[in-house]
């Protein structure tokens, strides 16, 4: 998520050297579909009914009103579940969360635990025995067998579901004694947390209930019919309408619980087939005191845009068993070091269109894997109306984006990447929600404070989005549900949380300039009910899938982010290392000459010990429009021109092209235990990212103009990297040949990483990461014989990979024959050192050639 507002947001290289080799290809893969290519889903889903009565599906309002929720305060701030399963339980003891924020709460610890936190009913009742269990398996279906010491499907669906208790949360104040001085707010925290988890367990039986909600809400299944409820307090009165009731709003009439719960039991039909047809149209109409309103189920599985219309409309989607998908491969083991692939399936394709998951899985994942990349992570997964949003302007947090395909496509694309040994992160959106009254959760009951916060608090004025309440029983319910629900039902390996520092402050990481003093993250400006809602989520996930992986987007560095939750952190395993890319972009703006190789070692070694980061020169937020990539940066629109091996390059490019590689390395060897690039980075695509819009006409008068509805930008140029007769090619070899050098030695996640030099006068930065040495040389013009570099251990080394290989875009200045032996004495606070070339504008890797590895160029 961008943390700024946007508009949406030489000579010819030398012969090829007889020591480089070619790469490998890549490999095709052919599966099921749902339904018949030639006839997209969402047409054959509109094509065989009739559109509903326009009177009966008109949208009316007004202004928002509160309205009392039975048994809370009346500010919706809290949902009330269901009668207590024990029917001795006084149902007088109902919850209101407290706001945690609240000044007073953090100077009245000592008040009685009654008065600080009163306990929720239980959760609801059990459903029909004979329900599915939402299992995306088929029963008596053959799982494959393990690879690579993972869970088989059978061993995976088996395993028991358990969510550990608490810990004690003080190993904090080991790791960091500095913790100390923040003790109260930090205890105040992990307090709640717990309390909260003993109220879950008391009333819903435990997390793992708890984090199942989408076996309650929304249309759940049994042998009998289909359930559907909904948390609608604000509602008067509701409806269950779709095509299987020909959208009649008296034929379906909904009741309502004494905590604001509605709920209908359709029987199935005389012939035992479902009441509603899978693939119908539904919405649920309410009265409510901003007028009727149809809205869309809020835990809707799956929901289209009809071709020429605006809304978009729930389906029902339940196909029947033969037509879903079964997963075949295991999940793949979580690696050591994880070496990420940013994506967006939409514009994944080459050519000016919406790509679908059945291309991606076939046409992109190789390509991932060939890479040399262990993880993919996709964006813009949960269904957006607005697809300019980037997936950020979530509506339906349960839906897989319809534009792509089907949700079984989806669950295609995740076998596959299984099958090719892949981790698929998903980009998660619980930060905030679309503003979209038609489609999404916004006035969903005629409130503004149903999911969200009310008034200036609820709204993000940057993103133009709500903001959730973390302090409300069923927001907590819907979102780690939400979470649990892309976990088990498509099996996604983790997830990368988006707009994380938004959550956790109360002004949202916007124009706040964070120093890395502690008060500016423990005080009366952190939400604390946001940090405990990310506590549970990780609770969830790693405590159902320990080997799920948790990455958060957070800018401010905020201390324990990356520490267990048991151990009193947030939860996290990864944080992404932001200061990374501003910086790039940052010296990008200066000459050569103004660069400080001290300042760059600094930030990309700036971390928390013991707290994990994933190092980027530049994700998808350097890609849009209103910023430039790294390549743009560089070369700008000489990339258009000068790119083809044909005709000479100019400085500028062999400048670029130098500089791009060296960035990269640079990030990957200093920069944290993980690594992340945006598709088409790696070979220096040359345009921005600009989705499909139209003029927008903001309150004021003024116009953003858009660009006319084109994809043009919004699709990756795969062909320009893959051309062997562009210099985009010998980028994205680099690329390749960079991963598969961490692949080989580890060096991300080494505990032994060493800078012996960062030379201001020779541009040099020589450091040890594992059992490797990297020498950089960032001048512009010197080039140093005979150069002495510090190493650690004795003996001979080789290049195991150097920038300026011909296969690189580079100019054949180093023999990568030669042995170079270490000799004793110390020299940079080193024990040894070896003597180099270092030709200008070039990064090399050396490895020890009797460390037990094979020491081989990786070219």
């Amino acid at each position: 998520m961008v943390y700024s507002i946007s508009a949406m947001r030489s000579p010819s290289v030398p012969t090829v050297c007889n020591w480089c080799r070619s790469t490998s290809n890549g490999i095709r893969n052919t599966n099921i579909s749902l339904l018949p290519k030639k006839e997209p889903f969402y047409r054959k889903v509109f094509a065989r009914m009739s559109s509903p009565d326009p009177d009966s599906s008109s949208l009316k309002v007004a202004a928002s009103n509160k309205v009392l929720v039975p048994g809370g305060q009346g500010d919706g701030s809290l949902s009330l579940t269901d009668q207590l399963e024990n029917p001795e339980t006084d149902l007088e003891d109902h919850l209101v969360l407290h706001d945690v924020n609240d000044p007073t709460i953090e100077h009245e610890k000592k008040l009685e635990d009654e008065e600080k936190f009163v306990e929720p009913p239980s959760r609801y009742h059990e459903i029909d025995n004979e329900q599915d269990s939402a299992s995306s398996t088929l029963a008596g279906e053959e799982a494959s067998a393990p690879i690579d010491g993972t869970e088989s499907i059978e061993e995976d669906e088996a395993r028991t579901r358990t969510i550990p208790p608490p810990g004690t949360g003080q190993r904090i104040y080991e790791i960091d004694p500095l913790l100390n001085n923040y003790r109260e707010h930090l205890d105040y925290r992990y307090e709640q947390y717990k309390r909260l988890r003993d109220t879950i367990d008391k009333y819903e039986g435990g997390l793992e209930v708890f984090s199942r909600g989408y076996e309650k809400f929304g249309f759940t299944r049994s042998a009998t019919g289909i359930t559907y409820r909904e948390w609608a307090p604000g509602a008067k009165s509701a409806a269950l309408i779709g095509d299987f009731n020909n959208w009649n709003p008296n034929a379906d009439i909904m009741t309502q619980n004494e905590f604001g719960v509605w709920e209908i039991f359709l029987p199935n039909n005389a012939d035992g087939s479902p009441p509603i047809p899978h693939g119908s149209r539904v919405k649920i109409r309410m009265d409510t005191s901003s007028g009727i309103k149809d809205s869309i189920p809020a835990w809707i599985k799956f929901s289209v845009q009809a071709p020429g219309e605006i809304p978009y409309n729930g389906i029902y989607y339940d196909p029947p068993e033969e037509e879903k998908y079964v997963f075949k491969h295991p999940r793949p083991k979580k690696p050591k070091s994880i070496r990420i692939y940013e994506s967006h399936v939409g514009m994944s394709s080459t050519e000016p269109k919406i790509n679908t998951y059945v291309n991606f899985r076939d046409d992109v994942l190789p390509r991932i894997k060939r890479l040399g990349y262990n993880a993919v992570q996709i964006m813009a997964i949960q269904e957006h109306s607005y697809y300019a949003s980037f997936g950020y302007h979530v509506t339906n947090f349960f839906a897989p984006s319809s534009r792509c395909g089907t949700p079984d496509d989806l669950k295609s694309l995740v076998d596959r990447a299984h099958e090719l040994g892949l981790l698929v992160l998903m980009d998660i959106v619980h930060s905030h929600a679309s503003n979209n009254v038609l489609d999404g959760l916004n006035m969903f009951d005629g409130t503004d404070s149903h999911y969200f916060h009310s008034g200036s608090r609820g709204y993000h004025w940057m993103w133009d989005s709500r903001l959730f309440n973390y302090g409300s029983w069923e927001v907590l319910r819907f979102l780690l549900s939400n979470a649990r629900w892309w976990l088990e039902e498509y099996r996604f390996d983790g997830f990368r949380f988006d707009g994380v520092t938004s959550m956790m402050y109360t002004h949202h990481g916007l124009q706040v300039a964070f120093t890395g003093n502690y008060s500016e993250y423990f005080g009366f400006t952190t939400d604390v009910d946001a940090v405990i809602y990310l506590m549970l989520v990780n609770d969830v996930i790693h405590g159902l899938h320990p080997e799920a992986v948790s990455i958060g987007e957070d800018v401010s560095g905020m201390p324990t982010f990356c520490i267990p939750v048991e151990d009193g952190g947030v939860g996290f395993d990864y944080r992404l290392h932001m200061a990374i890319a501003d910086k790039w972009i940052e010296l990008l703006k200066k000459r050569d000459e103004d660069w400080k190789v001290g300042d760059i070692v600094y930030t990309l070694t700036n971390r928390r010990w013991l707290e994990k980061c994933i190092a980027y020169a530049e994700s998808h937020d350097q890609a849009l429009v209103g910023d430039k990539t790294i390549a743009f940066w560089l070369m700008d629109k000489d990339m258009y021109e000068f790119m083809a091996l044909d005709r000479p390059a100019t400085p500028l490019i062999d400048r670029g092209i130098a500089l791009h590689k060296m960035i990269r390395l640079i990030t990957m060897g200093l920069g944290g235990e993980g690594y992340l690039n945006f598709m088409g980075n790696e070979f220096g695509h040359p345009e921005w990212i600009d989705f499909p819009r139209g003029d927008q006409h903001p309150p004021g008068g003024k116009v953003i103009p858009g660009n006319n509805f084109s994809f043009d930008k919004c699709r990756r140029r795969f062909d320009l990297g893959d051309a062997d007769y562009l210099r985009y090619h010998g980028m994205q070899e680099f690329d390749q040949a960079m991963q598969h050098l961490e692949e080989t030695y580890g060096f991300m996640t080494s505990e032994h990483q060493y800078v012996s030099r960062k030379d201001e006068g020779d541009r040099i930065i020589v450091f040890e990461r594992g059992n490797l040495v990297f020498v950089f040389n960032f001048h512009w013009s010197n080039s140093y014989s005979d150069y002495r570099v510090g190493c650690l251990k004795p003996g001979k080394y080789k290049i195991v990979l150097d920038s300026d290989d011909p296969l690189f875009g580079g100019f054949c200045r180093i023999d990568h024959r030669a042995d170079y032996f270490s000799s004793d004495g110390w020299y940079d606070d080193r024990p040894h050192s070896f003597l180099v070339y270092a030709p200008c504008r070039t990064a090399v890797v050396y490895a020890l050639a009797d460390d037990g590895l094979e020491t081989e160029t990786l070219i």
